[in-house]
């Protein structure tokens, strides 16, 4: 496979019928790689900054707050550009991977917004990453349709569909599959570009607009490569600027104190903030990990009324607002358990409560992660936000920047460090198999869900600590109860997918990267390289 208009080379000897010729045409791959060569550099030097400012909070040598140098921001009056008709109203947004049929039924579920998701929810092999581009280029062409032999049943679009925005992957990922000058391009540019290039105009031209959710920002520098590279994409299409709007999905805790400058950065193209509430966690744990004052409980104990949950969702409304920007509320990871009406009803309240308590807080609209989730936060959201959106109330105040160091109160179980093993390792077993999004215990996990099982782990047997039983986390108890888990596993999903399944590999990973002397920063990067030797 080669291209010979671009710069850009195709690395994997991987033959795509019907995909890549489609997906990976010369033009699209030209625009690419104009993309990666203006824009990769700045990538590798933003990630540098991560690594510099990580190792000084490590030390303890800098603790996070609002920038003294971007104080006249946050001092000034400005707010965000107007927003296009169709994202007016977001109060339900459905999430998932951005496989075929799922892409449909998302897109036919009711829900106001559809983010297809390259990142969290895909696993990146280069046959889901083009089969992706591909489905989403049919989507907006209205043209998507599926065929399913099994069950006989043709799925396609019905009349009136969500609004389609798309995730790309994070800035940390590479995709290792393409080249430029010898150096795999930026999986960002790479998503960017493709779906940009295939879909931007169509999109105007039907009457909405290219439309993103961003990542995994820790900074407002990394805000400002990306508006630079909707300037350059939106001229190279010839597109007025501010066509392309992007929601950034807060989800990390630096980003938590440079809101403000976050909306700046994108001011011309800015759809609002997203309260990523699952990768937040994963990175408040992360961000402190050498802190032993700063040891998590169980991921079941961190709720949203957490002081530190409470004080990120809420600044959020109060600093979206007062910018004229969308203040997004965070994943309902629940699915309904057909098999258990009382349980359903149960995990259904929970969904409820959340849903309620966000749309009291002044969020805009919310996310579920199941088509049918979406009737009962539609539902909330009616009742409570008879406005299109909520962008006109602007919060009195706000908890202090303070209340985002709190750390969460709880406790540290045996139950939770087995529940953190099977999940882990059953999501990478999927994961090593092609599968980004695992229904698992009744919630829905997905890349980050599943980071917060490994990091906290990880944080737990580096500080030796003392679950509520009175055992220390050591290497041994985590391996022995790991080796549990594998028996646990074996018993719930049957001994034939258990063997059939990737679960041996995936224990070795997550145990890799559980018991290493530092802390990686995404297991998404070392499962990746796995995939990429097995040639995918």
């Amino acid at each position: 496979m080669t291209a010979a208009t671009t710069s850009l080379r195709i690395v994997t000897e991987q033959a795509l019928p019907g995909l890549a010729d489609e997906v990976l045409t010369p033009e699209a791959l030209t625009f690419v790689g104009r993309l990666a060569a203006t824009f990769g550099g700045r990538v590798e030097d933003l990630l540098a900054s991560r690594r510099r400012r990580q190792a000084r909070l490590d030390r303890g040598e800098e603790r996070l707050g609002l920038l003294s140098e971007t104080a006249g921001i946050r001092a000034s009056e400005w707010r965000v550009a107007p927003l296009p008709a169709d994202l007016a109203d977001r109060r339900v947004e459905i999430t998932g991977p951005v496989d075929r049929k799922m892409i449909i039924n998302a897109l036919n579920s009711g829900a106001n917004v559809f983010m297809a998701d390259f990142e969290d929810s895909t696993c990146p092999t280069w046959a889901n990453v083009i089969a992706g581009h591909k489905n989403i280029r049919d989507a907006v062409r209205g043209t998507i349709r599926f065929e399913d032999p099994q069950r006989g049943k043709t799925y396609q679009l019905a009349e009136q569909t969500a609004v389609l925005m798309i995730r790309p992957r994070g800035l940390h990922l590479p995709e290792a599959h393409v080249e430029l000058e010898g150096r795999p391009v930026p999986a960002t540019l790479f998503d960017l570009g493709l779906f940009l290039f295939h879909n931007a105009r169509e999109l105007v031209e039907r009457g909405s607009g290219p439309y993103v959710y961003l990542p995994k920002l820790e900074s407002h520098l990394e805000a400002r490569l990306l508006n630079d590279v909707f300037v350059l994409a939106q001229d190279l299409l010839g597109l007025p600027v501010g066509t392309i709007k992007a929601t950034v999905l807060l989800e990390t805790l630096p980003a938590a104190f440079e809101m403000e400058e976050l909306l700046y950065e994108l001011r011309d193209h800015s759809a609002g903030l997203n309260c990523g509430r699952w990768d937040y966690i994963f990175s408040a744990i992360k961000t402190h990990r050498l802190d032993p004052a700063w040891i998590v409980p169980d991921r079941s104990q961190v709720g949203m009324t957490q002081p530190f949950m409470a004080a990120y969702t809420q600044r959020v409304v109060e600093v979206c607002h007062r910018r004229g920007a969308f203040a997004m509320g965070g994943m309902a990871a629940q699915i309904p358990i057909k098999s258990d009406p009382a349980r359903n009803e149960a995990a259904l309240a929970k969904v409820r409560g959340d849903k309620l308590r966000e749309v009291r807080e002044g969020h805009d609209g919310t996310w579920v992660a199941h088509p049918g989730l979406v009737a009962l936060a539609r539902e909330v959201f009616d009742e409570h936000m008879p406005e299109p959106n909520q962008i006109a109330r602007v919060p009195a105040e706000a908890p202090p920047v303070s209340q985002l160091l709190e750390r969460p109160a709880g406790e540290i179980t045996a139950a939770g460090l087995e529940l953190n093993l099977r999940v882990g390792i059953q999501y990478l077993a999927a994961w090593l198999d092609g599968n980004g999004c695992v229904p698992l215990y009744h919630l829905m996990e997905d890349a980050a869900t599943a980071e917060i099982s490994r990091v906290q782990v990880w944080q737990w047997l580096h500080h030796g600590v003392a679950l509520a039983d009175g055992r220390q986390v050591t290497r041994e108890l985590v391996a022995a109860l790991a080796n549990d888990a594998m028996g646990t596993i074996q018993s719930e999903v049957g001994a034939e997918r258990f063997n059939a399944g990737r679960y041996d590999e995936a224990l070795e990973l997550f145990l890799e990267l559980a018991t290493a002397p530092e802390c990686a920063d995404f297991l998404t990067l070392p499962a990746y390289e796995r995939l990429v030797a097995r040639g995918l």
